[in-house]
């Protein structure tokens, strides 16, 4: 006989559509603990294009939170608590009386276009990484309120609170304005040593330290829907749970390592996230050289992590098939890919031209004309150029975290999406010459979930919560092949990588 022990809803967001799941903690006696997963409510999450300006549509978002509550309720689910993950580094601005200064701007809206090198020039990079123990990417929040700041905008002149954007999204349904440190150190102005926002250097750029709450851990409760949104949803006050809102950090903690071992995890999407979970920040000149990023992880940990572009790209080349009248589903993609010949063309995934949207096909084309290989002309060569790409992106950002970190990992956990490309998950393996272990799908959800059912009492820990993963959902196993001819061509990738 199966006992339901308890239930939780997760909203997780990301850059291209959001999701909301139940959760289920059941128990039976011979199966033990498990969870049990299904899916609520599903929508698009699409930026929005007003005079050269990219935002996020984010009452719309706040419209499909509570859609997803009214469905969980309808369904006949009874959830003690919610929890939101989104991307990271976005916010909104409230004024005095708490009321949202306009859309907020999108990672991908070109008004931090040379902000990393102006900031680098005037602080010194090796300044900037001690300090923050970031990546330097043009999206981080500290590039968009220096842009703000630099042109005089009268919404940061406005603004008395700014809330990232789980953050936000639970304000609007709580009333509750809180900062979660996931996310917080997403930033890039939360000193990772120091443990406290870097206020001195907000001064110094113009931005004002008032905007900034002190942040809580993950697992705090923020506390109940507001009157007004339980009345109008017909649903009890259940209570927010301030997650690892971080999506990244959400889907690590469902990452169903063993306990105590050393892990390399990749979680698996739009972006790719490639990392290993420490004990605390690793930020050393060979960090920042290497380029490695230092983020707030779940119950305590930090994750050297690696930004790649991921699949993102692939994404923009079906967009544009489409939108042209010759549709494919992803399925018949990776068909096509995996009947292509192999290595014809390679790409650096984290060059220049691959990170803003629009005429993606034609960037890969003249970055392989530049680079003296075949273009890639047709749906199959374009799509396998950019999974074996990537594949070989993973190894050579393995491989420098394994030097950082003075590590030698036994293969790579891969979460999230991404993994339903079976074909994605071979060639990594083929790449790094080492087992994958793929699952779970839903990874940040069900990091989500696990942070609330900590919350909750019903999981003495983080390694008891991945032992629940790792009892819950089963791993599919990628052993490498052909490896002696990844090894060859991963030396043409490394030439590419160096000439980026």
């Amino acid at each position: 006989m199966e006992t339901r022990l308890a239930q939780v809803l997760a909203f997780d967001l990301g850059a291209g559509s959001g999701r909301a799941l139940a959760g289920t903690l059941v128990e039976s006696g011979q199966a033990g603990r498990k969870l049990e997963v299904a899916e609520i409510h599903r929508f698009p999450n699409q930026p929005v294009a007003i005079h050269g300006r990219l935002h996020w549509d984010i009452l719309r978002l706040l419209q499909e939170l509570k859609a997803g509550i009214r469905k969980a309720f309808q369904g006949g689910y009874a959830p003690e608590t919610f929890g939101i993950d989104t991307w990271g580094v976005d916010f909104g601005l409230l004024d005095r009386s708490g009321e949202l200064i306009g859309n907020p701007y999108h990672y991908r809206d070109p008004h931090t276009e040379g902000v990393v090198e102006e900031l680098a020039a005037r602080f010194g990079k090796e300044a900037l990484y001690e300090q923050g123990g970031l990546q330097f990417m043009p999206f981080n929040t500290i590039n968009q309120l220096y842009a703000m700041a630099k042109a005089a905008s009268p919404k940061l002149a406005a603004a008395e609170t700014l809330l990232l954007t789980p953050d936000l999204l639970a304000y609007f349904l709580t009333g509750k304005k809180v900062c979660e440190f996931t996310m917080a150190t997403t930033t890039q102005l939360f000193e990772p040593l120091a443990q406290r926002w870097n206020t001195a250097l907000m001064d110094q750029l113009g931005i004002p330290a008032r905007l900034f709450a002190e942040p809580i851990q993950p697992g705090t409760l923020i506390g109940p829907l507001t009157e007004e949104v339980s009345a109008e949803l017909g649903v009890p006050r259940i209570a927010a749970v301030a997650v690892a809102t971080h999506d990244t950090e959400s889907a690590v903690a469902a990452v169903p390592a063993a306990d105590g071992e050393p892990f390399a995890y990749l979680v698996c999407g739009t972006w790719s996230l490639l990392g290993t979970e420490l004990d605390k920040p690793l930020v050393t000149p060979e960090a920042m050289a290497l380029d490695f990023s230092n983020e707030g992880g779940a119950c305590g940990t930090y994750q050297l992590l690696k930004n790649i572009m991921g699949l993102w790209i692939l994404q923009e080349c079906k967009r544009e098939a489409d939108e042209q009248g010759g549709a494919i589903s992803y399925s018949s993609l990776v068909e096509l890919a995996e009947a292509t010949e192999p290595f014809r063309s390679l790409i650096y995934p984290d060059a220049d031209e691959f990170y803003s949207p629009s005429g993606m096909s034609d960037r890969i084309r003249a970055y392989c004309r530049r680079t003296a290989q075949p273009e890639p002309l047709s749906a199959g060569e374009l799509a396998r150029c950019v999974l074996e790409s990537l594949a070989l992106r993973y190894r050579q950002a393995l491989e420098q975290m394994e030097e950082l970190a003075g590590e030698s990992y036994r293969g790579l956990y891969m979460v999230g999406g991404g993994i339903q490309n079976e074909l994605l998950c071979q060639f990594t393996a083929n790449a790094l010459g080492r087992p994958v272990w793929a699952g779970p799908v839903e990874a940040s959800a069900i990091g989500n979930m696990l942070l609330q059912l900590i919350a909750g009492g019903h999981c003495a820990s983080l390694q008891a919560a991945r032992q629940l993963v790792a009892d819950s959902f089963p791993l599919k196993v990628y052993e490498p092949e052909r490896t002696d001819r990844w090894n060859e061509v991963y030396g043409r990738f490394a030439g590419l990588a160096a000439d980026r």
